[in-house]
Parts: structure tokens; sequence; C-alpha cells
């Protein structure tokens, strides 16, 4: 762990918070090898960190690309950066396209996970195929980072690690399928106090952008801003006097993390903001790690 890691680690408070129902508190700490399901956004950052400050093996970043409109269960705009986070990280990442058609996005999923949660003794190369890459719908005008690795774990993985903090649609969901997989899940975020997930999230180092608005309360001004800690405060007053949910939980912003404790290079975009006069969301054209 470098001393930018170690600084952040000492100073993390929740990590050893009592959120997270599904934490198996009698796993020794060294035990678990894991995947994350990685959408690029805060949560998903938040959790990857947690699970490495818990000592376990983060194999890879598992991410939904969602070719359809909408999901139920994830994240649907600019999660091409959950590959950018993998690669700053040296994780490997498995995007997954999904048309989030509710009745068949979990099981596709599952299927995925099905082929790689066993591992294989079989020496298999790590780098990408030209079909692999089209699959992975990388953006346009992004750059394909050199070290990306493509997820083929040799060794079993034992649990996945999601951002959940409200929804027991999709935190059921996914526990379900685990268990059909044999494997263990983790939700460290679950409940946890959307103030204090807010502001830990500034304190401890992860650079958040607002990639899209749509609540009263939150104008063009936030569209594209870098949460500062005053931002933070300014955020649980508008929710406060708009009655939103302050960590974005029922749909009212998304986000995307440009750095994070557990990245070693900081991810540079070129976007464009449009704004609707009642929704704005970033266009993200470019993007590379700096």
């Amino acid at each position: 762990m470098n001393l930018r890691r170690l600084n952040h680690a000492r100073a993390w408070r929740f990590f050893n918070t009592g959120g997270g129902g599904s934490i198996d508190l009698n796993c020794p700490h060294t035990c678990m090898r894991v995947l994350v399901l990685a959408s690029g956004g805060k949560d998903s950052s938040y959790s990857t960190w947690w699970a490495t400050l818990r000592g376990w093996e983060v194999a890879g970043l598992v991410t939904i690309r969602v070719t359809g409109d909408d999901s139920m269960m994830f994240q649907v705009p600019t999660t091409a950066l959950a590959g950018m986070q993998a690669a700053s990280a040296e994780i490997a990442w498995l995007p997954l396209a999904i048309d989030g058609d509710e009745e068949t996005e979990m099981q596709i999923l599952e299927n995925a996970l099905e082929r790689i949660v066993h591992g294989s003794r079989k020496p298999r190369s790590q780098t990408w195929s030209k079909i692999e890459m089209d699959e992975s719908m990388w953006p346009e005008g992004w750059k394909w980072p050199s070290n990306m690795r493509r997820l083929r774990p040799a060794e079993p993985i034992e649990g996945l690690v999601v951002g959940a903090i409200r929804s027991d649609y999709q935190k059921t969901r996914v526990e379900q399928m685990c268990a059909r997989l044999n494997i263990k899940s983790f939700t460290p975020l679950w409940h946890h106090d959307a103030g204090s997930h807010m502001r830990e999230l500034v304190s401890h180092g992860h650079r958040i952008m607002i990639t899209s608005v749509s609540t009263d309360g939150l104008g063009e001004e936030w569209v594209g801003r870098i949460l500062s800690h005053a931002d933070v405060i300014e955020l649980e007053n508008q929710s406060i006097n708009h009655r939103f949910n302050m960590d974005g939980e029922g749909g009212e912003f998304e986000t995307a993390v440009l750095d994070a404790p557990w990245m070693n290079y900081a991810i540079k975009t070129q976007h464009t903001i449009h704004w609707t006069g009642r929704r704005g969301w970033v266009d993200i054209w470019g993007a590379e790690l700096v």
C-alpha cells in the first residue's frame, strides 16, 4: 500500500462500520477473493476501497453496460469510467452488455459470472480480442488504457461486493444470485447514513463529478461539478429544503469518480454539459488516465 492509500486508510472511520447487513463478520479479513459490481460511480468506488482495506483481493470489476434506455438494477450513464478505474488500479475488468430488460438482466449477469467464479487453471491471456473490445462498448474518443486487463481469474471467486445503500430490490436480487452461484454477497454501504456517506467520500479523497441531475433544488450549476466539502454542505441544505435524497438514492443525481484512494492515476475528462430547463447531464466525449 502506498503512502497515499495508507494516510486515507488511517483516517477511514467507516472501515469497521456496522452497515452492510450481508457482511460475514466471522470470516477472517484476509480470506476473500472478490469481484466488485462497479458502475464508475461513488458507491461502487467506496465499496472497492472498503474491500481493499479489509485486505481482500479484488480480482476484478464487473460493469453492466446497459444498451437500452434504462434499467431497474443498474446505472446507465458513464459506466465505461469503471474500465478506466480498473486500469488505474491494475484490476481486471469485465464489461457486460445488457439491454436493461427487468426479466432478463439478472440472468445475463448470473450466466456471465457462472463462467468465471470457479476460476481456471488453464493459462488464459488477459489481453483483449478485437471482438471483446467491440463488445465493451468503449466510447469513441476515449483513450483505451494500455494496461487494461480482461477478467479471466485463475483462482475461484468467493464473493461479490455491491454498493447498494437502500434498494431492497437490488440487494435481494443480488443476494439470491450469489446464493445460486455459491459465493458470498457483501453490501458494505447498506443503510449507511446519507450525510455521513457523502462527507466521508469527499474527506477521504474520492473525486466525485455530478454527471446528471433530475430534481428540484439541483440546477444547471450542479451538472459537471466536482464535489468539495462546501458543496456537500450545500447539497445537504438543498436536500432538506427540496425533500430529496442527499446521496442520490432516489435517482436525483448520478455520479462518476475521477480519482480515489484505491486508484493509482486520476481520470481526465473532456465533456459538454447539457441542460433542458428541468434536468441536465454531462456528455463525456474524451477520457484518459493521467
